[in-house]
Order: C-alpha cells, then structure tokens, then sequence
C-alpha cells in the first residue's frame, strides 16, 4: 500500500513513518518546503495547495498534522493557530484527494479526545456527545472538514486520540523529566480519568485502521483507562522514583494557563470501535504500559 502521511515528523508521525515501512508499505511523506525526493510531496496547508502529481498513486492518507495543543501558552493568537492549522489543514488534504482522477480509498485522519470536554466519571464512547470547551469546538471543526472525503466515497475513520505514552513529547513528555527527578506526583486530587495510550499502541492500531473497514470516530486509547494518581504511581514505580508530593492544580496553571484545564479534566474514554475491529492492544493496562516506557 502507497500511504501518504502528513505530520510526519510529529510525536506519531516520526514513529508511525518507519513502523510502516518495515511493515512493507511505501510512505510518501507531505512536507511544508520543496520535495528532496521521490518519497516527498509538497504542501502548503495553509494555503490550500498540494503537489497533485505527487499525490497521484497513494492508496491512502494518514492525517496528521497541526499545531501542538501543548506546544505554547494559549493566547488568543495561539489558539487560533491551533484551530487554523487543524481546520485548514484538513481541508487542503481533502480537496487534493477528491481532485485525483483515482483518490486514495481510506482517509484516517487527526482527532483528539477533546473532542468529549471534561466529563468526570462518564464512561465515553465513540456514540457519546461531545462536550463543551475549547478543544471541543476545534475538534468539531476540524472533523467536519472530513465530510467531503466521505460523500466522495473514501473510507473516513477520526483517530480521537488520548494522552500519548512517549518520551518525546506530548503531556507524559513533559511529565517524565519531572518524576524522574522524584519531584512529580499526581495533579490536585488525582482522580480524574486519563485517557492514556502508549505510542506502540497508537501506531498499531493507526496500522490497523489502514487495513480494516472502520469509518467514523474511534477512540485511540487504552481499555483500561486510569484515574491521574494511578497512572502517576505507576510510572514513578517504573523508573523507581517516588511520586509522593502532589502538583497543585494552581501551579499547572500558572504555568499551562488556560491549556491547564484539559490536563485536570477527567475523561473515561473506552475505544468501544477498536477493540470490536479486532485490534489486540500490546499495553492493555497502566503497569505494562509504564514499564514499557520506563524501558525507552
């Protein structure tokens, strides 16, 4: 299979790229400067334009690309930043792909478990509402830029993906440097939900998706979800660290601001689709999951 892949040299996309390589398929990689090579497809997302040409031939896209939720403080400019990037990103991939005399058949593309707000013990699958804030509303948006690709007959699945297990980045990137320095433990109370999923499993089961008949939102997130003191636990008893004094929830957000509030929510997320598919997670729960991190 000929994958196109944008974001490719994100958090996923920098491991997702060479799994799927070695799994036998060919990656042509969308980048935002002029193509260095045959593996390469220039875009420009928020300009709306894509090398056609290039793209010609790809049997499916994997969507990734958009400004990090994380990356900066939310100010009014970087909030528009986050939504713009999302919103016309997408677009710019769908239109390309509908413009090909033979489009790629299978479109999975970005989402986010912000996609639910913070919705304390709510059990969350892929069927329940969504929720209220600002990530809610980006990623509303951002989804509906998918509806064109799926009136035009490609298969459409929404990766809605929880907090990331890696060490490069995301929310466990950040919080890694500060267990290991026995000076991190669970956030206010700890018990919110964290919608936890190592990047093993985000890669395989992104995999998964190319090759099996999924449409729609799917959850990409572990089966047993945890609450925020136990996943804290764990990975502290991982790196044999302790994770005995709590952040207050004042401190986050002194220093996330308003982005502080999505880290506190509490979202029970169940990958209800996934795990009907088929797909078989390598970290089902919190403890095999911290160990695997521990060892990266």
């Amino acid at each position: 299979m000929k994958v196109a892949v944008t974001g490719a040299s994100g958090l996923i996309g920098s491991a997702l790229v060479p799994s799927l390589q070695a799994s036998g398929h060919e990656v042509l990689r969308l980048v935002r400067r002029p193509a260095a090579g045959p593996d390469e497809c220039t875009w420009d997302p928020s300009g709306g334009t894509v090398d056609l040409a290039r793209l010609a031939g790809t049997d499916a896209v994997v969507h990734l690309a958009g400004a990090g939720v994380g990356d900066k403080r939310w100010t009014e400019k970087y909030k528009q930043t986050i939504l713009r990037s999302r919103v016309d990103g997408t677009r710019t991939i769908v239109r390309a792909m509908t413009a090909l005399d033979r489009p790629p058949s299978v479109l999975l593309s970005g989402s986010a478990v912000g996609y639910y707000g913070d919705r304390g013990e709510e059990v969350l699958l892929e069927t329940s509402a969504r929720g209220e804030g600002f990530l809610a509303d980006v990623v509303t948006a951002w989804e509906a830029e998918t509806a064109p690709a799926a009136a035009a007959g490609i298969r459409v699945a929404l990766l809605r993906t929880g907090l990331v297990m890696a060490t490069g980045g995301g929310a466990f990137g950040r919080l890694l440097p500060i267990i290991k320095a026995g000076v991190g433990g669970q956030i206010g109370d700890g018990r919110m939900w964290w919608p936890w999923i190592t990047l093993l499993d985000e890669v395989r089961a992104i995999e998964h998706l190319l090759e099996n008949e999924v449409s729609g939102p799917v959850n990409l997130g572990a089966p047993q979800p945890a609450r925020n003191a136990d996943v804290t636990r764990a990975v502290g008893k991982a790196l044999g660290r302790p994770t005995i004094v709590p952040v207050p929830s004042f401190a986050l957000r002194v220093v996330l601001g308003e982005f502080s509030s999505d880290v506190t929510g509490s979202q029970r997320m169940i990958p209800e689709v996934l795990t009907a598919s088929g797909f078989d997670f390598a970290h089902p729960d919190v403890e095999s999951a911290a160990r695997w991190l521990a060892e990266q």
